[in-house]
């Protein structure tokens, strides 16, 4: 029983130095990238803006801000996490803060408003567009959403979603991903070291019963031999 006990408890303890290698080697592999994506961010210098209260503001105003976080949140349906939008540390690094320049980009695209010039009367669906320079608004529609046939929300859309917008967005959410993974990374570092943790405080669990049984076979073998010698006196 003691040997069989002491086996496993050697077993388990060995799993739990795997355990713990595992999620030191995890750890330097999310480490790196961490690295990388902050030198990626600091190449970019690309940074959000705060008042003196420590308040995140665009363009000046606390409500430009405020109105993003509101796209983010509840239009695009992101958890922000607030922790993430430190104002003593500005570089844009953290998913949120890459979400949140994303939804700057697609806040000020979505209220945008575009010039379109017509050069000459044109008819589109049964009426006269006559020549004149037009202000058509984007209105919050996103590329998918204009009448692209139209001869005002053709040229406005492309104005609106130009290519330098879709960069933004397709640059802006490979570090949000980015992030969010190394985050995922994190927590699945926690969990096997959490493992390896727990599989070595089994392993010395077993030694610890391991050595109680010892000690109570030890006893009971002495009051065995004990009780002869008794019943001979």
């Amino acid at each position: 029983m003691v040997t069989k006990l002491r086996i496993v408890g050697a077993g388990l303890a060995l799993a739990g130095v795997g355990f713990l290698g595992a999620a030191g080697y995890a750890y330097s592999e999310v480490a790196a990238g961490q690295d990388s994506l902050q030198s990626f961010s600091e190449a970019q210098n690309v940074t959000l803006t705060y008042n003196e209260d420590g308040q995140l503001i665009d363009r000046g105003t606390v409500e430009g801000a405020e109105a993003i976080l509101s796209l983010l949140e509840d239009d695009w349906g992101y958890k922000v996490v607030d922790s993430e939008l430190d104002p003593d540390d500005p570089l844009v690094n953290t998913g949120t803060e890459y979400m949140y320049q994303m939804a700057t980009v697609g806040y000020h695209t979505l209220t945008s408003t575009s010039t379109v010039v017509i050069d000459e009367d044109v008819e589109y669906n049964g009426e006269t567009i006559a020549a004149g320079t037009y202000e058509v608004p984007t209105d919050g529609r996103y590329w998918t959403e204009f009448d692209y046939a139209s001869p005002l929300d053709g040229a406005a859309r492309s104005q609106a979603w130009n290519p330098t917008a879709h960069a933004l967005f397709g640059e802006l959410g490979v570090g949000s991903v980015t992030a969010s993974t190394l985050k995922l990374g994190l927590g699945i570092v926690g969990l096997i070291a959490g493992l390896g943790a727990l599989f070595l405080a089994l392993g010395g669990a077993s030694f610890w019963i391991a050595g109680d049984v010892a000690k109570r076979d030890a006893a009971r073998a002495s009051e065995k031999v004990a009780e002869p010698e008794l019943a001979t006196v």
